[in-house]
């Protein structure tokens, strides 16, 4: 699909870095915090953040049909239910009203002022209101190395992994937006030897390198979406760390799956970058075998070329990259995943947001958790320092970062960053 707005030969009146996450053609989605102490509804180009709540009062959405106050809002929420037809014309406007040919913008000093922001007067917060959070384990390599850990390596696969996208459903209230830090979790465990459980902090908080969609509104409650559209109401796509706590969740997980290991804390990246944005970076998925049912059965490229890597800054250190990844490692896909989630009639709102799993790849660099990095504690992982880790400690920052490069342009995600501090005084 051509779409004007990915014309990698478009250019913008405003300064973009070469290396940039955000030339003209990213036009992604966030909510940020102005000068004045003004939530409002924004996209960013280059190191410059734009106020479309101010951009549609002086009337440069004039003759698209919008509500006076949908950009005037804390969240994307309403902005992401008007559907597929608004974003493509709001998005298409907006590179219009920066193209570098178009001074109308660009020549008046007073709007401006109103409407553009350095990203160091501005701060980000979290882009929608989650109602509803689903993790997937839709990687078949990281599938594979947990199952080699912990069950039988000859059957690392349950027998319904390559049948079905596993998923679980997790906190909304615990999903935070980069830069918040989070506490190490108490938690109940089981150490080593000991025939007893105790209570006290975690000592394996790892991270988990991977991305989510952002649905909008799809479904009434016993509707199912079928496979060919289920990527019309995937609004876009955001970095995410879905932190776990290891040794809480080897006790506990048997046999609901996952708990109080993960849901103490998710980071999301602020920026949501549109489906739209990602069409040239489009690639074939891993070959399903075996064949899935009809109802999950698709053709053509149903995956993104995004490189992904994951570092951690010990305090006052400087970030070692200790993984590099690509999203197009994932087994199951996003309109796989959101057409089985709603196969039983499972009702999706938007800002429903849906985590893909950890992203491994095959070779040992390409790992997406410590767990798997450092393999249970025996290969510990060294940073530049001369420090090594096997799970993350207190005062570290682990960073993670995504990017499509393709004919010359780079679309980007920013960054999720969070610092891992320790418990707070527990008083039970």
């Amino acid at each position: 699909m051509s779409l004007k707005t990915n014309d990698p030969s478009k250019k913008t009146w405003l300064p973009v870095a070469a290396n940039s996450d955000f030339p003209i053609q990213n036009i992604p989605f966030g909510v940020f915090l102005t000068r004045d102490d003004v939530i409002t509804i924004g996209t960013r180009i280059g190191d410059y953040a734009i106020d479309l709540g101010a951009l549609h009062q002086l009337g440069y959405f004039n003759g698209i049909p919008l509500t006076d106050d949908i950009f005037l809002q804390d969240t994307l929420n309403d902005f992401i239910s008007d559907g597929h037809k608004t974003w493509r014309l709001v998005r298409n406007r907006i590179s219009e009203i920066f193209d570098i040919t178009n001074p109308i913008l660009e020549k008046n000093q007073e709007h401006r002022n109103i409407v553009l922001f350095t990203m160091d007067e501005i701060e980000m917060q979290l882009p929608v209101q989650i109602g509803d959070y689903t993790d997937f384990y839709s990687s078949k390599e990281h599938a594979t190395n947990i199952g080699s850990m912990f069950r039988d390596p000859e059957n690392a696969l349950l027998p319904n992994w390559l049948h079905i996208p596993i998923g679980y459903h997790g906190r909304s209230s615990t999903i935070i937006a980069s830069g918040n830090n989070i506490r190490r979790p108490m938690g109940q465990t089981l150490p080593k030897g000991a025939s007893k459980p105790e209570f006290g902090p975690s000592k394996m908080v790892d991270f988990e390198l991977e991305m989510a969609f952002i649905t909008t509104d799809a479904n009434k409650l016993g509707e199912s979406i079928p496979i060919e559209e289920a990527e019309k109401y995937i609004f876009g796509l955001v970095l995410l760390n879905d932190w776990s706590a290891r040794d809480i969740q080897k006790w506990e997980y048997v046999p609901l799956g996952p708990f109080m290991a993960k849901n103490f804390a998710s980071s999301v990246s602020p920026w949501i970058v549109t489906l739209e944005a990602l069409e040239p970076f489009r690639v074939e998925s891993p070959k399903q075998d075996p064949k899935p049912l009809p109802y999950l059965q698709q053709q053509g490229k149903n995956s993104f070329d995004i490189h992904l890597e994951a570092s951690i800054t010990p305090e006052g250190g400087d970030p070692s990259t200790i993984t590099k990844s690509n999203f197009k490692y994932m087994y199951w896909t996003m309109a796989q995943q959101l057409t089985h989630h709603t196969s039983n009639g499972c009702k999706i709102l938007s800002g429903d947001l849906m985590g893909s799993g950890t992203i491994s790849g095959t070779t040992p660099e390409s790992y997406g958790s410590m767990l798997e990095l450092a393999w249970q504690g025996t290969k510990p992982v060294s940073l530049q320092n001369g420090e090594k880790r096997t799970s993350i400690q207190d005062f570290d920052t682990v960073t993670l970062k995504g990017f499509c490069e393709k004919d010359g342009v780079r679309i980007g995600f920013g960054t999720v960053e969070t610092k891992l501090l320790p418990p707070l005084q527990s008083n039970l």
